[in-house]
């Protein structure tokens, strides 16, 4: 009897030590994930401050976390210097059209790839791939002569002469960035995680490649959809260096190029300045938060290898 007791005894000083190491381990775990949210959500938090603070506390010492005079006089600054509106439209529609051709375009490349065994596709997709190594500023200047000399564009001829192209319109932002490889590699991995045989029984029914890849196939791929959707979307709407090359006029102009009229090599407007780019965020931010729950539904499923 004594011993059952001592027995008993013991197992229960090792449950309570689990528990206690279990505990241990959350806490930290959740600590670290505090931290991390912190330095996360800080940068966001110290624009929105800096952008709301009088412009005589935004240099003053010492910093205080909370300013002591609110002001919207940097927002009202920001409309007041730049065409806004009209920077928002094309960047919206810049935007948007790429995105739209990404998924399409992208989805039925990848689609292609996985389910459709024609000659040379391993050879074709590897290629893609490989030029995903080819870093991007090589490809500035070959992209833009294509642009500038694209035939019967922009007046020029059909050999590509006595015009400007594309050049200097929101068609030579869109056209480079129309479809990407890594929206095809992307969604590559969620074709070829479903099952041949839904192709297969679809084939011998009557069905074509087409109808196969939009009634079958395409509502199944919703979550990589959605993802590739936020990655294509955050990626046109923070472009900077391409539209300032190709985009002279100020009727083109996108958001992205608001911020070089509040920085100069003298001087920074810094409330102004954290304006822009709070309202530059924002638009990602929600579109996030919309999205958050195919977000990690991509991201977990988009990691299937075939």
């Amino acid at each position: 009897m004594q011993q059952a007791i001592v027995y008993d005894g013991q197992a229960a000083r090792d449950r309570t030590r689990r528990i206690v190491k279990s505990v241990l381990g959350k806490t930290a775990l959740y600590l670290v994930m505090a931290l991390i949210a912190l330095s996360m959500v800080l940068p966001f938090y110290w624009s929105f401050v800096t952008s709301v603070r009088a412009e005589s506390e935004i240099l003053r010492l010492p910093v205080t976390l909370w300013p002591q005079t609110f002001t919207a006089a940097h927002y009202r600054y920001v409309f007041d210097t730049i065409p806004f509106m009209r920077m928002f439209l094309n960047s919206v529609a810049v935007t948007a059209i790429g995105m739209f051709t990404n998924l399409f375009f992208g989805s039925l490349a990848a689609y292609a790839f996985s389910k459709i065994r024609f000659s040379g596709h391993k050879v074709i997709f590897n290629i893609m791939l490989m030029s995903m190594m080819i870093p991007g500023v090589i490809t500035l200047i070959p992209t833009f002569f294509v642009l500038l000399r694209f035939p019967l564009a922009g007046g020029n001829n059909i050999l590509g002469q006595n015009g400007a192209g594309f050049y200097d319109s929101l068609a030579a932002v869109v056209l480079p960035g129309a479809i990407g490889v890594y929206g095809i590699f992307f969604m590559r991995q969620f074709f070829a995680s479903l099952p041949d045989d839904l192709a297969e029984s679809a084939r011998l029914d009557g069905a074509n490649e087409f109808l196969i890849f939009f009634r079958i196939y395409l509502p199944l791929v919703v979550p990589g959809l959605m993802t590739l959707g936020i990655f294509t979307f955050q990626s046109g709407w923070n472009n900077f260096m391409w539209p300032n090359i190709v985009l002279q006029s100020p009727d083109n102009q996108l958001l992205t190029m608001a911020f070089k009229f509040f920085k100069t090599p003298t001087e920074v407007n810094f409330g102004p300045l954290m304006a822009i780019s709070l309202m530059m965020a924002a638009p990602v931010l929600v579109l996030f938060v919309l999205m958050q729950k195919y977000f990690i539904q991509g991201v977990a499923l988009g990691g299937v290898k075939d």
